[in-house]
């Protein structure tokens, strides 16, 4: 039998994505950061969540997309379950929880970038779109994939 499966959903420059909504821990505004000397490009700070401080990944950056335009609105944070404790992605928009039934699962498609291939999982086809599944885990493990350089 084929189980549905449901996603929490985010924008990042138009792009839908999404990730497992079981690893998800919570969805909060934009927290201050603290900055954190000679780390990855990719992380925009540190957050202190009741206690507990967790690494802010900028998504845009991870994935290869441009900065957010100065004076825009604020990311929003995704923190999710990692191995290595709780992780927040700096995303610009949450969408829904969509429930999709795994059989329409597809791989990444050959004209996605090399760089963000290594990040989803694979893709679902919406009415009118793609959502795209992160893999959370591999977007979060700064150390062993090295980060997609601006420009790159």
């Amino acid at each position: 039998m084929n189980l549905p499966t449901q996603y929490c959903t985010f924008y990042l420059a138009g792009q839908h994505f999404g990730v497992d909504v079981l690893e998800v821990q919570e969805i909060l505004r934009f927290q201050e950061m603290t900055r954190v000397p000679l780390a990855s490009p990719a992380v925009s700070g540190l957050i202190n969540l009741r206690g507990q401080i967790v690494t802010a990944i900028d998504l845009r950056r991870r994935v290869g997309l441009p900065d957010r335009d100065e004076g825009g609105r604020l990311p929003t944070n995704v923190v999710l379950h990692s191995d290595g404790g709780a992780v927040s992605f700096l995303v610009d928009e949450i969408g829904d929880v969509i429930e999709v039934e795994e059989s329409a699962f597809e791989p990444p498609p050959d004209t996605m970038p090399g760089h963000l291939r290594e990040l989803v999982t694979g893709v679902f086809k919406l009415e009118d779109h793609l959502l795209l599944v992160l893999d959370s885990a591999a977007a979060a493990d700064l150390d062993s994939r090295r980060p997609v350089e601006l420009g790159a």
